[in-house]
């Protein structure tokens, strides 16, 4: 699989100055952790769930959760359970080419359970998805995923969910963030990436931010970005993926003013892009959320409906003359430092200061591509709502 790849092979040309590579389930967890882009949340409970698993992937999702926890009734356990065993099996027994899939489970018990029971079907599995990760739940899912992939043979990744209230309160969020560093650096080879339960965080408050606020307006949810960046993102080595929190909204809605798209880092949209690229939907708050995102550390994004992927994964593409930066940036003959202008000669390129920087930037060109010089975020938004070729 790769972003963009339900796009024909010429207008992947015309979009691009590198293509996004190609990747497996076997890939790198490093590729996989930066490729995972929009991750669709699914129940587990949809009735032509295998259906729908393949039909994203052909308008270009790359990665879906299953979910068998908050989605769902806590009567319907049991029928998400036996849903996903069903389907997965359908889908192992066809050649077509699906997202990575990962499961949300409730318990740590259903780790191994569910693991055992797909069968060869477990193939078709990359992990699970951990749900209010703390220290004391943590190592239960952690050890119950080590005994799964023993007893299937099956690489598993973990994707701990950060959502718990001890993270949100202040007199217990530094301990218990503590804590969890130590129990994901433990099991480090198997956390592919840490995701952020902002709607958890609100529901705390009783606070929902409205389609025109993005989750860094809400000052104590991003407090706690902040602070989890802080401890669990850093470029030192040390740091894990750190995914961003989810959007609601996806309903286009009668509003007084016309929206107005914000600033890509590709280029200022004219009139007539933005009516074209807002015709369906009312997005612009999700835009300047994922630009957000970028700039706090965070990496690809949890979404809750298909019309999130595609801005998603416009948006991280990266521009020509972000390449062009972090190739200049990372040059052999730089490595003792030193300051250049940038070739596009608008800004500073320090070497040392910004060398974390463009490996990120080089990592995200490799997985989502490099847009040519006079591509721009519209470009890539209507081609991949375009037919597949």
């Amino acid at each position: 699989m790769r972003h963009f790849g339900h796009l024909s092979p010429a207008t992947r040309e015309h979009l691009f100055h590198r293509e996004p590579v190609e990747f497996t389930a076997e890939s790198p967890a490093r590729v996989l952790a930066a490729a995972l882009g929009a991750t669709l949340y699914s129940p587990a409970t949809r009735p032509r769930l295998a259906a729908d698993i393949l039909k994203q992937a052909a308008s270009g999702v790359v990665s879906m959760v299953l979910c068998l926890e908050d989605s769902i009734d806590d009567c319907e356990v049991a029928l998400g359970e036996e849903n996903l065993l069903r389907h997965f099996a359908e889908l192992a027994g066809q050649p077509a080419e699906h997202p990575l899939l990962f499961v949300r489970v409730r318990e740590p018990a259903q780790i191994l359970d569910l693991a055992t029971r797909l069968g060869p079907a477990v193939s078709r599995l990359s992990g699970f998805v951990l749900p209010k990760f703390t220290e004391e739940r943590g190592i239960a899912f952690l050890e119950a995923l080590t005994a799964a992939e023993s007893a299937t043979g099956q690489r598993l990744f973990a994707m701990p969910v950060l959502e718990s209230p001890e993270l949100l309160h202040r007199e217990t969020r530094t301990e218990t963030l503590a804590k969890i560093a130590r129990t994901v650096d433990k099991y480090r080879h198997r956390v592919l990436a840490l995701r952020l339960g902002v709607t958890d965080f609100c529901s705390a408050y009783g606070l929902r931010r409205t389609p025109d606020m993005t989750a860094y307006d809400v000052q104590i949810v991003a407090s706690v970005i902040g602070d989890v960046v802080n401890v669990l993102g850093r470029s030192d080595g040390t740091g894990y993926t750190v995914t961003g929190p989810v959007w609601e909204y996806f309903r286009l809605q009668q509003r007084m003013f016309k929206p107005q798209l914000r600033r890509s880092p590709f280029m200022q949209l004219r009139a007539e892009d933005l009516r074209n690229s807002l015709i369906e939907d009312d997005i612009d708050g999700l835009l300047r959320e994922i630009e957000l995102d970028r700039a706090n550390g965070l990496t690809g994004k949890t979404c809750i409906h298909p019309s999130h992927v595609l801005p998603v994964h416009a948006l991280s593409v990266v521009s020509h003359e972000e390449y062009s930066d972090a190739r200049d940036i990372l040059r052999p003959e730089r490595g003792g430092g030193g300051v250049m202008r940038s070739a596009y000669t608008n800004k500073m390129n320090e070497v040392k200061p910004h060398r974390a920087w463009a490996e990120r930037t080089l990592l995200r060109a490799e997985v989502f591509g490099v847009a040519r010089e006079e591509v721009g975020f519209v470009e890539l938004l209507t081609a991949g709502r375009g037919p597949a070729g």
